[in-house]
């Protein structure tokens, strides 16, 4: 809510600031990225020493002053054919492999080329917000 003696801004001036923040939050990012970028190479390099260390000496974890170093498998599952997994899903009921979400812009689509269908449990949650193209 605005006050009596808050200072009038125009909608120019209020473009030109929110531009200028933007571009320092543009930057910021980036050096926060290549900063990470730094760190995660690493702490690449160290795991890589560390688990290199447990392979040589046949363990899957090591108690040291610092900390304990744990050494665990980690499997990661995906298809390079969607259809067959789909169809393998659905043929064995097997729905909770698949993770519950909507596509979001594919929803989007499906509703604007079929508005008389509305999917039973579908919620939507909608609100402005502001975009200020550079001139």
């Amino acid at each position: 809510m605005e006050t009596e003696s808050a200072p009038k801004v125009s909608a120019e001036e209020l473009a030109k600031i929110y531009i200028k923040i933007r571009d320092a939050k543009e930057a910021a990012a980036e050096r926060h990225k290549q900063e990470l970028a730094a760190l995660n190479e690493q702490l690449e390099t160290i795991s890589n020493q560390m688990l290199e260390m447990c392979k040589s000496l046949d363990v899957s974890s090591m108690r040291t002053n610092e900390g304990t170093i744990i050494r665990k498998v980690t499997t990661n599952f995906n298809t390079n054919d969607w259809g067959s997994m789909f169809a393998f899903i659905k043929e064995h009921d097997a729905f909770p492999l698949l993770q519950q979400r909507l596509h979001q812009s594919n929803m989007k689509q499906f509703l604007d080329e079929h508005p008389e269908l509305l999917p039973p449990g579908l919620w939507s949650e909608s609100k402005y917000a502001i975009v200020v193209k550079r001139n």
